[in-house]
């Protein structure tokens, strides 16, 4: 009987379980992650500005895995051995006949002084305290920044920072002491969303003038301190720092023979295997792809590489050649609390729609939509 192995519980996992699942009613399926919880990122943004509360975000997965009936093993990945047939745990060893990876990734905390920042992308509780800071505050400076992997263009994730910035932007005007506050927005690339595409990044800069938030860009950064931020271009004060860092790999990777991209991710070829590896599969953050340089770190590109993943393992199984790919593609609603900006990027295209409302409901029906199959 064919065994596999998922590692994680996020997005690009699940999928993996509900295809594997979908395919094949025999196949035995363990799924190794601290928790049998998925938190649903996109929603975290509404959290500061209490349009969700932490238990609306948090699906708990116990009733999933009963329906897909899987082995659920409450642990943590902490290495590989026998060319990838045995994943070790922190709870023990589990054994595989085939291997999907999506362990998510690990921001880079290097940055001197990055303790004083709230990295909003960490989890629920990230998301909570800044909506308790921002609950305190009766004025003051906000910052919101992100930064990038030098050495790995894709493994970034900035969109979330904008919709943070503009949902407490919205709030503190809905609470009628915007005027009382001072918000920045900070990032050492030159042209901010870059990754979104051209249209993007005149609509962005367009909509942070309108609501008067001040830019600082193009700067590296130096470094954070409780009430200040040093770039190369400059310092200025501040009372609240909500930073995205750039992304690597996990720190069990090294426990492992895996080949690694110069970010220190998991290089995958465009099959979503990993390269050189007999059937060892990698989606979503956890790994380094092929593709143009605004390839998304997103929940909809490791549904996309998850469901490349399933059948390339599954077709190896039947002695076929690994030959499904995942198309490139960008889509989001950059969300402002009241309404959306609606931006897709594909190799052919780039579309950003005006902010409306439509956008707004949009992203929660989605929500509620994507969350389903969960619950």
């Amino acid at each position: 009987m064919t065994r596999i192995t998922v590692i994680g519980s996020g997005f690009g996992a699940l999928t993996a379980i509900r295809k594997l699942r979908a395919a094949d009613r025999e196949l035995v399926i363990d799924v190794i992650a601290p928790r049998p919880e998925l938190v649903y990122y996109p929603s975290t943004i509404w959290i500061p500005t209490g349009l969700r509360e932490p238990e609306d975000v948090v699906v708990n997965l116990e009733g999933f895995f009963g329906r897909m009936d899987v082995n659920y093993h409450q642990a943590s990945a902490t290495g590989l051995k026998d060319g990838g047939r045995t994943v070790l745990t922190d709870a023990g060893e589990v054994t595989n006949d085939g291997l999907i990876i999506a362990s998510g990734g690990r921001f880079i905390k290097k940055l001197p002084g990055i303790e004083h920042a709230i990295t909003p992308c960490e989890g629920v509780e990230a998301a909570v305290k800044i909506r308790d800071r921002v609950a305190e505050m009766q004025g003051g400076t906000i910052a919101f920044g992100f930064a990038g992997n030098p050495k790995e263009p894709a493994a970034m994730r900035g969109g979330p920072v904008f919709e943070f910035m503009f949902g407490i932007e919205q709030h503190l005007r809905s609470r009628g002491d915007r005027d009382r506050f001072k918000l920045i927005f900070f990032t050492p690339a030159p042209k901010p969303g870059n990754r979104l595409g051209p249209k993007a990044v005149d609509g962005l800069l367009r909509e942070m003038k309108r609501r008067d938030i001040e830019t600082h860009l193009g700067h590296k950064l130096k470094g954070f301190e409780a009430d200040k931020i040093t770039t190369e271009g400059g310092e200025f004060g501040v009372d609240l720092i909500v930073f995205m860092p750039g992304m690597t790999g996990n720190a069990w990777f090294d426990n492992t023979d895996l080949p690694r991209s110069d970010g220190g991710l998991l290089k995958a070829n465009a099959q979503c295997q990993v390269e050189g590896q007999d059937k060892v599969y990698v989606a979503g953050d956890s790994g380094s792809f092929p593709g143009p340089d605004w390839l998304p770190k997103q929940a909809h590109m490791a549904d996309l590489q998850a469901e490349a993943a399933v059948k390339n393992l599954l077709g190896e199984f039947r002695g076929e050649t690994p030959g499904a790919t995942f198309k490139p593609e960008l889509i989001c609603i950059v969300d402002t609390k009241t309404s959306g900006i609606l931006v897709k990027r594909t190799e052919k295209n780039n579309v950003m729609l005006p902010s409306t409302p439509v956008f707004h409901w949009a992203k929660r029906a989605f929500e509620w939509w994507y969350l389903r199959p969960y619950r």
